[in-house]
């Protein structure tokens, strides 16, 4: 980890606190490897959809295990090729989770579906099975999952509702690479899973980048011409109507006739330039080569955390799931108000501005932000997510960058902040 030196400068705020241990938005290290990809790239014939983006495909593929995968711009563009894959249109619902970035609902919303939002389970902060089953109506057309904080979801449960009323799953992986459940790969249970490599995620494209992942090849042709602006080859019977139509005969045909390419809608569904380059696959390639590695050192701070962080009256570590394997994309520290004696916001000051230790809140309930109530979505939906986001978490700094003496300083700094706010009430 020696080259977490100089990409760990964190985060800011202006306020001139000394700062032990920065909430960084940086979620792996690069290094030689990377740069000799880039320059790899820029020899190649074409910087956009080449080969270095058929290679990470395939590869990606591979390491979760599945049969397909699809380079896209960023994982919001792969939920929204998957939603307008699935058909989705006005009058449908999608249950999905408060507890998530706006992305994972924005797609949702811009092909005019509306977002139902089940409560989460208090243990892992994912989606609660038993409270999506409740949402399910006859307007319920597919259930949108969130593997929150790199701990899967009660996969088993939800495929289960999934087989009963015959809905569909997208799986939103974003913080989910290296993620298992059952001992298979996040992102292989529902009919496809959608990933991140934005910055502080498990592997990184360049700041930007995602990936599709599907089993069924029947989802193959509309995936590639949703995410290139329902581009696809000529069929032959089309191809003869328009060269006919102009003048032209069947044995006149050549390369470059009719054109080189066809457009045509996916079910009434346009597409739009949702490509990968071949620069960032190429340094994605090689991330993912590394993968295992960040993800074992996440694992190594996740657990020294947990062991270090049991039995503060009022603190609760992260949850682990024995039928996963956590990725740690995040750490999740809980306050229990009334064991602590105190509020949250109350902890996270003196963990802040005493201790230096820098935390941040992921995620307020997606129904409570401006646009959706214009849209008609009313506050406390969801008592659990809510609790949850307003008195409960804060994400301490969790990335494979960490030093040992850091995590120390977390450990000290928590538990002084605790000692320090620990019966003085509600504030």
């Amino acid at each position: 980890m020696g080259e977490a030196k100089n990409i760990t400068a964190g985060y800011d705020f202006g306020d001139g606190v000394p700062i032990k241990v920065r909430y960084i938005f940086r979620g792996t290290p690069y290094g030689k490897e990377e740069l000799a990809a880039v320059k790899e790239a820029f020899k190649g014939g074409t910087l956009t959809m080449g080969p270095q983006v058929e290679a990470f495909e395939k590869e990606f593929a591979k390491y979760v295990g599945c049969k397909h995968a699809f380079a896209v711009s960023n994982c919001t563009s792969a939920m929204h090729v998957v939603t307008q894959m699935l058909d989705l249109g006005p009058g449908d619902e999608v249950i999905t989770t408060p507890n998530t970035f706006i992305a994972t609902s924005l797609v949702i919303v811009k092909e005019g579906v509306r977002p139902v939002f089940a409560d989460i389970d208090p243990r892992t902060h994912n989606i609660d099975p038993a409270a999506i089953e409740k949402k399910i109506t006859r307007r319920t057309k597919a259930i949108y999952v969130v593997h929150y904080g790199g701990q899967c979801c009660d996969m088993d449960a939800i495929m289960r509702i999934s087989r009963k009323y015959k809905l569909p799953v997208m799986e939103d992986c974003a913080h989910a690479l290296g993620t298992r459940f059952q001992g298979r790969h996040a992102g292989t249970f529902g009919m496809a899973g959608c990933f991140s490599f934005h910055s502080l995620k498990n592997i990184t494209t360049c700041g930007e980048g995602g990936m599709i992942t599907i089993n069924d090849d029947r989802w193959v042709a509309p995936i590639k011409m949703l995410r290139c602006m329902n581009i696809h080859p000529w069929r032959e019977k089309d191809a003869a109507r328009v060269m006919k139509e102009y003048g032209a005969c069947k044995k006149d045909r050549e390369y470059w006739l009719p054109s080189h390419f066809d457009i045509e809608d996916v079910n009434g569904h346009w597409g739009m330039n949702y490509r990968m380059n071949e620069v960032s696959a190429a340094v994605g390639r090689v991330q993912l080569r590394k993968a295992d590695k960040f993800v074992a050192r996440r694992r190594e701070c996740g657990h020294y955390l947990n062991k270090h962080l049991q039995g503060i009256p009022g603190i609760t570590p992260v949850y682990d799931d024995p039928r996963g394997f956590n990725s740690y994309h995040l750490y999740t520290l809980c306050v229990e108000e009334g064991a602590l004696g105190s509020s949250r916001d109350a902890f996270m000051r003196a963990l802040y501005y005493k201790e230096g230790i820098q935390g941040i809140q992921h995620y307020q309930p997606t129904y409570d932000f401006t646009g959706f109530r214009k849209l008609g979505h009313k506050g406390h939906q969801c008592p659990e997510a809510e609790r949850f986001f307003y008195h409960r978490e804060t994400n301490l700094p969790m990335h494979p960058m960490l030093t040992n003496r850091e995590l120390e300083d977390m450990v000290r700094g928590i538990r002084r902040a605790a000692e320090k706010v620990r019966g003085k009430g509600l504030r």
